[in-house]
């Protein structure tokens, strides 16, 4: 069956390199005005465990449904009118997690991201103006707003679904890992070709992992970093993560920040865990297991 004419046109727009210098621009705002880290790993969802903005727009595009359905039921004006209030004024919190996410991600999702949050904007516009006419008593134009309103809603909402399901936006990229690495114990290394407290790539059944050596212990992740793919054997060792005495690794690509010993979020923007791996010291041999793998 045939891709939809949007699909295509989405496809279009994630090497649409000319939105580059704008989007450079709205990321430097974003950057600007989020500055607290502790602000901006609540916004990308690091207590939850997962992106915060996809259950935040559950507020707007609730209230502005269900006003949908109340604007064909008479005699329930001030009740619809309400509605869309909530939804305009739920829209700020939603969209500064949307935007905070977006501004660590790679440039294809930025572009596409960027027409979804116009879409967004749009639809929030509408609906705002839909909610002078409310007031003014203006029902006809008022319910007709809101009918446009909702359009671009399900638009942004096919655009967001293009970014978490086809460009992976929000997911766990080392999900699969589990599924890929053999059960049991395997020798990956000598302990004494670990240098002492810097990372080091090693690799199990074609599988990056990113080990750290303090004197004769080991702590060993896997190296495909939960947000958006990175070499964490590429990062840094990081020692002030707010976790004293525990040694932490950053992400080269985007500055997430994980647990060398249990693979914990330290800071988004990653929101999943790193896959951890048991280890101990065989006959000097450093051999690795992952709970649960096969």
């Amino acid at each position: 069956m045939r891709e939809l004419t949007i699909v295509e046109a989405l496809t279009a727009v994630e090497n649409a390199s000319a939105l580059d210098p704008l989007i450079d621009r709205v990321a430097g705002v974003v950057d600007a005005v989020v500055r607290p880290r502790a602000l901006k790993d609540l916004l990308h969802g690091v207590p939850a465990g997962h992106p915060l903005h996809p259950v935040l727009v559950l507020v707007p595009t609730g209230a502005w449904i269900s006003s949908a359905v109340l604007d064909f039921v008479p005699g329930q004006e001030k009740a619809s009118r309400a509605l869309v209030g909530v939804g305009v004024l739920a829209v700020a919190p939603a969209a500064l997690a949307g935007f905070v996410d977006w501004a660590a991600s790679h440039e294809q999702q930025k572009r596409t991201g960027l027409v979804h949050s116009v879409a967004n904007l749009v639809a929030t516009g509408l609906y705002g103006a839909s909610y002078l006419q409310r007031v003014r008593g203006k029902q006809a134009s008022a319910k007709l707003l809101g009918l446009a309103g909702l359009g671009a809603v399900g638009l942004g909402g096919f655009i967001g679904g293009h970014l978490a399901y086809r460009q992976a936006l929000g997911a766990n990229h080392a999900e699969d890992v589990p599924h890929l690495v053999s059960p049991g114990w395997h020798a990956v290394t000598q302990l004494d070709a670990l240098p002492e407290g810097e990372l080091t790539g090693l690799e199990l059944d074609g599988q990056p992992l990113v080990a750290l050596r303090r004197g004769d212990e080991v702590d060993v992740l896997s190296s495909v970093c939960t947000h958006l793919s990175g070499p964490l054997s590429q990062g840094e060792v990081v020692l002030d993560a707010g976790r004293p005495g525990e040694a932490c690794v950053s992400c080269p690509w985007h500055d997430s920040v994980f647990s060398m010993r249990t693979g914990q979020v330290v800071h988004g923007p990653a929101t999943s865990p790193q896959p951890v791996f048991e280890t101990r010291v065989v006959d000097g041999a450093v051999e690795v297991r992952l709970p649960n793998a096969g």
